[in-house]
């Protein structure tokens, strides 16, 4: 009824699209009435024309600017200890740094429609001309050198229209069309453009990118993969280069190469989506600030924006690394128990399936009901089952056996249940086993709870009532209690995975094996997602399953999702063929507007209904006489097919009718170019996974056109209307003739689980023999209506993941921002002194609830390393508020004095060696302890000498902060993992799993804040120099760029992060000296207390006796060091 209203406000008052465009098309006439005037410059006027809109920007600017500048320089005045200060002249500058970015909007508003006719007219010459002929500038020197298409004749430089993209040559022939313009403004006001396959998409990216570079703070126009990336940026390259603009693509170059870290200082930067999501994780894992390749997040534009922002936001982008006994694991060990399982229930399932027949068919339709509901619970995707569904009459029986089921909030479904061994609801993906299948899996002579779930809870409030125990044996259950629970909780995490890989996974479908290695295939796009792995250990199921290399677990270094990560740009923008049915989904999460593009030339594609027939056979027959007639008619024909298999069925159907065809799908990409170069030759069939739907331009033969253009058929409805509009899109593009035809059965997935029950009765209702179809528009709605069904499922999924990395990405900022502090250096002092009287505050607080001076002086010298002297009277009395400045003060003044130290200890040093071996040694590698750990801090040799010792005691700061936040932030990723991982088990307990998380989260970040504040300022305020004779001074060794195998999402990443390092070694070997060799000392197997006195030998054989074992407790789990028997 809504849907109707809407379409009748409408067509009185136009659509919100036609409302938006209307708007801008007087702007569409200035952009033409200044193209005019452009015709009459010669080609150096009209280069200079872009210098022109630069100086016009940045004089707008200028105001915001000079604010900055002076109020830099008003930090670099004050002294360190003006905390406050800084912090209020940091935090203008982070607004006025706001202001400028609006009056940047501002001015780029103004001169747009100069900017987009400078363009328009480059491209007109372009293919008019064939031919730009300037006076020659150093640049047009450089690029000759790599580019073909710039020539340098003496004084002048001719730019030719023809150059090579992605390894073919291209003859420039676009001038931009009014509409592409229109497109163009929607961009750049951080909009979608939903623009129709053949308008060019590509051509209308150039406007605002030419726009937005003028401002130099970068533009990232992100494509879906990196064919279509290396080919845009070398298409359109030539029309930004001939205004002095930089042009390059990230995905040409390895990560943290020379090669990527210059494309990203380009001024117009291609790239596909995962690689400037892992360059931002790379770049904050970075250790040095010459190691960052990504500048700011200003503009990005996105093309395919709803592939990229809804089909592959769905996982989030992880970069991991070895995980300890990352081998050890259940999957192959559960998997003979799990596959005899699914054996079982197979056997149970044929029962239930030939008992309904039997019944249903004697007309005892509520037991046959319950006997095909239990089938269908037990292994909805079981073949038999599926063919028996699509017979008259069947499915509505399971529909009203369902409903009674459902109905009371499931009370009665533990009856249906309870002769299966597991229960799979397809609809929301889960697998649950029952008390028979833990019965069936647990073996003889085995523990009957193996596979059963202790309640925590109660068992740890029963030991609490426990009479007659004492305090250390309730302790010792206790932890007994919580390992059986961490243990089973896993086992059965295992056993529902590999249940999960045994009956919704199926090879061909979900995934593909290739060379022992199982690879997944993107439903949307039909792509092999190369590196990608499933989570949650659904991966290592699957390769169990399928009998290869179960790879090992790993953790996680860094991860965002790419909501997160485009949330992060101040402007947003993207462009696609279907935007329109996600346009809810686009405004929630991205606040980004879709505004559907009128087309250049009206669409005359014939999209006809649905032809739906009752099974698979019958279909699939259609299909098959369908592509005969069009072939017969010389039209080329392309076959749209959701996964692998069914491509390979129909192309073993094809040639046994003998039809000539190709065939593109996952197992195949590398033919892609080729395959898709004759597709729109007449007669030829193409069978195509919808890798076909997207970056593909089929384009017709004349022959092909004269036959009736290119004819889409649809073998199956894809779950999601975006897909199969891809796959109509390929066809009538500019205008051209074809046709679309989409062929549907009641045994397809889609009307499996969300397919009308009005359909079914209407098909038993008018008595269909096999073979007949029904083809009506009201079907076709109502399949339509299954669809969106599934995307809100799928919406659903998507937010949910958000909000679990809504949670994460709150930490992730602070986290990262203090980490980019210290590697900066600019506000690295801040954040110490921030910290350092954090620190205090915590002491105090904690001072002020035990009341005891003797205990708050010790934790102030085990902390702070300063002898704080306070009367109980005092500790009581003073305000916490006083207290905490007191403190602060003194452990600043006592960090100064020992900074001042180490600084008038280490110069004399650096200014003998910069005397004696200055020409040969630039940075100097020192290393600092404190009394515990030790760091190398790599100096600059004249930087320090110049700045009195100043640039040690900074490098030393960023070096330590660097150091504690990657080990403390990696130890906590794993934790947010296993939490993420236990709070799904709170649903049993009927609680939502996300807010405990949100809660939990909250608390161990607290701690983990607390942690890292604590590490810093006892190592910072315990660091010390070591004595060391000059002569002994080694120069630092280059920094190597060989890093630990880490995984990305997509592809292997380096990762800066060392876990597990022997920072002897590293010592050694920075210093040019082999490693020590350590005899390996007795262990002890004993558990000791945290203030127990322990003696340990650390691996460069030094040892400490008797200090208390929290303070070594974090070397010993590391392997640093091993505690030794006295």
């Amino acid at each position: 009824m809504l849907d109707i209203i809407a379409k009748g406000l409408a067509k009185v008052f136009g659509t919100k699209s036609d409302r938006d465009i209307k708007e801008l098309l007087p702007i569409v006439t200035q952009i033409n009435d200044v193209f005019s005037t452009l015709k009459s410059l010669s080609d150096d006027q009209l280069r200079a024309k872009t210098e022109e809109i630069k100086v016009e920007i940045n004089a707008h600017l200028k105001e915001f600017d000079d604010k900055i500048v002076t109020i830099r320089s008003k930090v670099d005045e004050l002294p360190a200890k003006a905390i406050h200060e800084k912090d209020q002249l940091f935090n203008q500058i982070d607004q006025i740094e706001k202001e400028r970015n609006e009056a940047l909007e501002v001015i780029l508003e103004k001169v747009l429609p100069k900017a987009f006719a400078v363009v328009k007219e480059t491209a007109r010459r372009f293919k008019e001309n064939g031919k730009l002929v300037v006076k020659a500038n150093d640049r047009d020197r450089e690029l000759s050198a790599s580019k073909q298409n710039v020539e340098i004749q003496g004084d002048e430089a001719i730019w030719h229209n023809k150059w090579i993209a992605a390894g073919t040559e291209v003859v420039w022939d676009m001038i931009h069309y009014d509409v592409q313009l229109i497109g163009g403004m929607v961009l750049h006001k951080g909009n979608i453009a939903e623009m129709a396959t053949g308008e060019g998409k590509t051509l209308v990216s150039t406007l605002p990118a030419y726009l937005n570079a003028l401002a130099g703070r970068g533009v990232h126009i992100v494509t879906v993969n990196d064919y279509l990336a290396k080919r845009d940026s070398e298409w359109n390259a030539p029309l930004f280069e001939f205004h002095g603009l930089s042009v390059d693509c990230i995905d040409k170059f390895t990560p943290n190469s020379a090669g990527r870290k210059k494309a990203y200082r380009s001024d117009i930067v291609y790239g596909t989506n995962n690689e400037f999501g892992f360059d931002y994780l790379r770049d904050n894992m970075a250790r040095e600030a010459g190691d960052l390749v990504q500048g700011k997040h200003h503009f990005a534009m996105i093309d395919e924006v709803d592939s990229v922002l809804i089909d592959d936001a769905r996982t989030p982008l992880i970069i991991s690394g070895p995980v300890p006994k990352g081998d050890v694991h259940e999957f192959d060990e559960m998997k003979p128990r799990v596959s005899t399982l699914v054996d079982e229930q197979r056997k149970l399932v044929q029962g239930f399936l030939t008992s309904a027949k039997k019944m249903i068919a004697d007309g005892n339709d509520k037991e046959g009901g319950l006997a095909l509901f239990r089938a269908f619970r037990g292994m909805p995707k079981y073949k038999p089952l599926i063919k028996y569904l699509s017979e008259p009459g069947v499915r509505v029986i399971l529909q009203k056996t369902e409903n009674h089921f459902l109905q009371d909030n499931k009370r009665q479904m533990p009856e249906a249940d309870e002769p299966l061994l597991f229960t799979i609801d397809e609809k929301t993906n889960v697998v649950d086993l029952t008390d028979r299948g833990i019965e069936t899996m647990t073996t003889k002579n085995e523990n009957a709870e193996f596979f059963i779930l202790p309640d925590i809870g109660i068992l740890i409030a029963d030991l609490e009532k426990a009479e007659g125990v004492d305090d250390t044996e309730k302790l010792v259950r206790k932890e007994e209690a919580i390992k059986d629970y961490s243990i089973k909780a896993q086992r059965i995490h295992t056993v529902n995975q590999l249940l999960k890989a045994y009956c919704m996974f199926e090879k061909d479908t979900e995934y593909i094996l290739v060379d022992g290695k199982v690879k997944i295939v993107d439903e949307q796009t039909g792509r092999v997602m190369e590196g990608r792995r499933y989570s949650d250990g659904l991966h290592q199921a699957i390769e169990a399953k399928e009998n290869v290399k179960v790879e090992d677990a790993t953790q996680t270094y860094a991860t965002i999702t790419l909501q997160n990560y485009f949330r992060m740009y101040h402007k947003l923008a993207g462009m696609t063929g279907t935007a329109e049915t996600e346009a809810g989904e686009f405004w929630e999460i991205y606040k980004l507007d879709v505004v559907v593009i009128p087309t250049n030339r009206p669409i005359i594609r014939a999209d006809r209904d649905d032809k739906v027939y009752k099974t698979v056979r019958e279909k699939f027959n259609a299909v098959g006489d369908e592509i005969n007639e069009l072939v017969a008619a010389g039209r080329p024909v392309l076959v749209g097919t959701t996964s692998v298999e069914i491509s390979e069925v129909l192309s073993r159907m094809l040639t046994l009718k003998k039809i000539p065809h190709q065939v593109l799908n996952a197992k195949q990409h590398a033919r892609e170019a080729d395959v898709v170069a004759i597709a729109g030759q007449a007669g030829t069939v193409t069978i195509a996974t919808n890798m076909a739907g997207r970056g593909t331009d089929i384009k017709l033969s004349p022959e092909a056109k004269k036959a009736g253009g290119l004819a889409i058929i649809g073998t199956e409805r894809h779950e999601s209307r975006r897909v199969d509009r891809q796959l109509r899109g390929r066809s009538g593009r500019q205008g051209d003739v074809g046709s679309s035809q989409f062929f549907v059965s009641l045994e397809d997935s889609l009307m499996r689980l969300f397919g009308s029950e009005r359909i079914a009765k209407l098909m038993d209702r008018m008595g269909l023999e096999e073979g007949e179809v029904i083809q009506h528009s009201m079907i076709s709605k109502s399949i339509e209506r299954a669809q969106r069904k599934v995307e809100e499922n799928n919406f659903g999924t998507r937010k949910r993941l958000l909000e679990y990395d809504d949670v994460m990405n709150s930490q992730r900022e602070v986290v990262y921002k203090r980490r980019r502090n210290a590697l900066k250096g600019e506000r690295l002092e801040l954040d110490i002194l921030n910290i350092l009287y954090d620190v205090c505050e915590g002491l105090v607080d904690m001072g002020k609830a035990n009341t005891d001076s003797e205990d708050f002086r010790m934790n102030i010298f085990t902390t702070l390393g300063i002898n704080y002297n306070v009367s109980e009277g005092d500790l009581k009395s003073k305000d916490a508020g006083q207290l905490t400045q007191e403190l602060y003060t003194i452990a600043f003044e006592t960090y100064q004095k020992k900074s001042e130290v180490m600084m008038s200890t280490a110069l004399p040093i650096f200014k003998r060696v910069q005397e004696e071996r200055g020409a040969t040694v630039k940075d100097i590698m020192v290393p600092i302890s404190d009394g515990i750990k030790q760091i190398g801090v790599v100096a600059n040799l004249e930087e320090t000498v110049n700045s009195e010792g100043r640039e040690l005691v900074r490098a030393i700061e960023k070096n330590v902060s660097l150091a504690i936040i990657d080990q403390n932030w990696k130890e906590h990723l794993r934790d947010m993992d296993d939490l993420k991982q236990s709070v799904q088990n709170a649903v049993y307990e009927q609680k939502d799993p996300l807010l405990i998380y949100k809660f939990e989260a909250f608390e161990m970040f607290k701690r983990f804040i607390g942690k890292l504040n604590e590490d810093m300022t006892t190592f910072l305020s315990r660091a010390d120099l070591p004595k060391q004779d000059p002569n002994q001074v080694h120069a630092a060794a280059p920094q190597q760029t060989s890093e630990p195998q880490v995984q990305a999402s997509k592809a292997e990443a380096g990762s800066s992060l060392n876990p597990g390092a022997n920072r002897a070694a590293v010592a050694a070997s920075n210093a040019g000296r082999p490693a020590p060799q350590v005899v390996a000392p007795r262990k002890s197997d004993k558990a000791y207390g945290r203030n127990d006195k322990v003696s340990v030998q650390y691996t460069n054989g030094t040892t400490k006796n008797d200090v208390k074992f929290k303070s070594v407790e974090q070397d010993v789990q590391e392997g640093k060091c091993v505690i030794i028997d006295n």
